[in-house]
């Protein structure tokens, strides 16, 4: 799949409308009750990067932006306000915010997660675009140095130490986040005249597996 290592302009993301999307498959029964399954293991996002034009320079940045991907051909980087670092938003990315695995002597290469909690419940979620320089990460509660103790893959997600991390020593991580996605339209419609009236253009994101 074709693949742009290049952010939608993060001013333009700003404002912009959209989240997860869960598909769930729900039976009624006969006797009232209901069975419900999910064929997706992990959540979709899709998003509404129209929302963010605020000036004809913007619609001119959308424009040159969805003419460089060819519409729906290739798929990029896309900041969620809403969600992008491995802690809360309000506070600074910390190498302890996320366990993504366990040591056992010999593995050497772990993938970044982020797992939301709720009620006693949890969902791990693939990280699979970490941004560059913002990438921290630990083991058994030390932090380590970048290029000197693991190298990070910013396209995939992945982490891979020097030396494999010893035996049930915790691997932690930091760090800011993009979701790759691509264009859910084949076709962009705007006119000066509708913009000035204050009708912004519907330009539809979606998050793609990879």
């Amino acid at each position: 799949m074709g693949f742009h290592e290049t952010r939608f302009p993060a001013n333009l993301s700003f404002g912009s409308v959209g989240g997860p999307e869960r598909r769930t498959d729900i039976v009624t029964l006969t006797n009232g009750f209901e069975e419900r399954n999910t064929p997706w293991a992990h959540a979709r996002r899709r998003y509404d990067a129209g929302v963010g034009m605020r000036s004809l320079d913007d619609i001119a940045t959308l424009i040159a932006f969805f003419e460089a991907r060819r519409g729906q051909l290739y798929g990029f980087r896309w900041k969620d306000w809403s969600d992008f670092k491995s802690g809360r938003a309000t506070e600074e990315v910390d190498f302890r915010d996320q366990v993504i695995g366990i040591g056992d002597g010999a593995q050497r290469v772990f993938q970044l997660t982020k797992t939301y909690q709720s009620g006693g419940q949890s969902y791990q979620r693939p990280i699979s675009k970490p941004v560059a320089g913002t990438v921290r990460v630990g083991i058994a509660d030390a932090e380590q140095q970048e290029a000197v103790d693991y190298t990070v893959n910013t396209a995939t997600g992945e982490i891979t130490f020097m030396q494999a991390p010893g035996q049930d020593d915790p691997v932690t991580a930091g760090f800011e986040f993009d979701v790759p996605v691509r264009f859910d339209t084949d076709s962009i419609q705007t006119s000066v005249a509708s913009f000035q009236a204050g009708d912004m253009p519907n330009v539809p994101v979606v998050e793609v597996r990879l």
